[in-house]
């Protein structure tokens, strides 16, 4: 099993800065990529960015340029550098781990953070 828990969301006016943190715990030796999604009302959940183990980064085109993925492996924890902010980004961010024992793979998720963008 795995535990995430986010911190950092809030209210911020468009083109202001935010910073979303995920700190796992439990079985994480065996994480092979930890990732934020979104969801806004009425719409999907959606891949905002994610990094590999590895180091490997990965983001969606709407926020490449505006978003940075970093994780700190000494505390077990994955930030989310939001810039820029327009209102779009309005939604609840989800932090994801998932788990690989092969042949299977397991996906975690955080209780949810939720991210303001409005004047």
């Amino acid at each position: 099993q795995v535990q995430l828990v986010e911190s950092g969301g809030g209210l911020v006016q468009p083109g202001g800065s935010l910073r979303l943190s995920c700190a796992a715990s439990g079985s994480i030796s065996s994480i092979s990529v930890m990732g934020w999604y979104r969801q806004a009302p009425g719409k999907q959940r959606e891949l905002v960015a994610d990094i590999t183990s590895g180091g490997s980064t990965n983001y969606a085109d709407s926020v490449r340029g505006r978003f940075t993925i970093s994780a700190d492996n000494a505390k077990n924890t994955v930030y989310l550098q939001m810039d820029n902010l327009k209102p779009e980004d309005t939604a609840v961010y989800y932090c994801n781990a998932r788990r690989v024992v092969f042949p299977l793979s397991f996906d975690y998720w955080g209780q949810g953070t939720q991210v303001t963008v409005s004047s």
